[in-house]
């Protein structure tokens, strides 16, 4: 009598949950969220005032909103075997733009002056990425150094729209996408979940996500099955950078301030983190989005964390790095196929035979 492996097996279902590569990220987050509900017996609360949640859970989401973004393009982009380092300084130029066209305009608090600013910061979003895709399909150059250009320049290019000051502005409908609430669930978190559901649906229902496989892993091979790698290639390095405008967007919309020093500095590196703790493998190939978001919210609750322990907050990079090598180390096949590899069974001794 046939069925699946694991119906009515607990160990062979157990196996199979042990190698998911998600398994070490969960736990991990998980390990944390108990961690920072002993420390802060109200971190786990969620409450409700107005109609709005509210709470350190609530916050986490809100939080990780950014890094999501970030990271959905980073991984498109990473399935392809290339890297996106200007992530970061996307978010301070798309910030920059939109804030100097605000500060002005004749009508900042305008729903339509705050639309139309938005479009500028997305649309700058699109023609860096059009230019990082343009360097490495049509130019040949390796995408760590294509997209390093953009990373060393473009703070630059930010401080010259800002002309070196913190361009501040006073703008609620702008405010209201990082701190508005729709339906009781905070902006960031709508915008990033509508996001991620639209990318989802384009590269698994779609032959997108098979192209964007089959190019890292042998862009040469999928070319000639007939794979439009350059075309799809420069595609993803758009997407990355409307989706690094948009969170730059999110991200500087509370303090309605853009400061090209700080926004997104060292992002990219985040974005790259969460790719990594999602599941998804630097050298292109299968990526997971399902693991992307529970990237984000590990490194959102591990700076939480370092807050509740009341640790210096120069020490969260070193924490950060801590939990990523322990979930490297977990995660790796060489280390699991060692733990699934059956010990030796011991050798029954051979009989003897007695000569007549």
């Amino acid at each position: 009598m046939s069925g699946t492996p694991t119906r009515g097996n607990p160990s062979a279902l157990l196996q199979r949950v042990s190698q998911h590569g998600l398994l070490w990220p969960v736990l991990a987050l998980v390990v944390l969220l108990l961690a920072c509900g002993l420390k802060s017996p109200g971190f786990l609360d969620v409450a409700t005032r107005d109609g709005n949640l509210y709470g350190q859970l609530v916050d986490l989401l809100r939080n990780s909103a950014t890094p999501l973004l970030l990271a959905l393009g980073m991984c498109l982009v990473i399935a392809t075997g290339g890297i996106d380092l200007s992530v970061g300084a996307v978010m301070a130029i798309s910030l920059a733009v939109s804030l100097t066209y605000l500060d002005g305009a004749a009508d900042p608090t305008s729903p339509s002056t705050v639309a139309v600013a938005v479009l500028l910061g997305l649309a700058l979003g699109v023609v860096i990425g059009a230019f990082n895709g343009f360097m490495v399909t049509s130019l040949g150059i390796q995408p760590f150094i294509a997209t390093m250009i953009l990373m060393v320049a473009g703070r630059g290019i930010a401080m010259l729209i800002t002309k070196g000051q913190i361009t501040t502005v006073t703008s609620p409908p702008f405010k209201f996408l990082g701190s508005g609430f729709v339906l009781g669930v905070p902006v960031p978190v709508v915008i990033a979940g509508v996001v991620f559901v639209l990318v989802a649906l384009a590269v698994r229902r779609t032959a997108l996500g098979m192209f964007l496989e089959s190019i890292g892993i042998n862009r040469e091979a999928s070319r000639l099955a007939g794979v439009k790698a350059r075309s799809t290639t420069w595609t993803v390095y758009v997407l990355a950078g409307v989706l690094a405008a948009l969170a730059g967007i999110v991200y500087g919309a509370p303090t309605m301030a853009a400061d090209a020093n700080n926004i997104g500095l060292l992002k990219e590196l985040d974005a790259i983190m969460v790719v990594v703790l999602g599941g998804t493998r630097l050298d292109g190939g299968r990526f997971h989005l399902g693991g992307l978001v529970v990237g984000a919210l590990l490194l959102s609750t591990l700076e939480r964390a370092v807050i509740i322990f009341e640790l210096p907050s120069q020490t969260t990079p070193l924490f950060k790095a801590l939990v990523l090598i322990a979930v490297c180390v977990a995660a790796s096949p060489r280390l699991r196929a060692r733990w699934r590899r059956p010990a030796p069974r011991p050798q029954r001794p051979a009989p003897v035979e007695v000569a007549a």
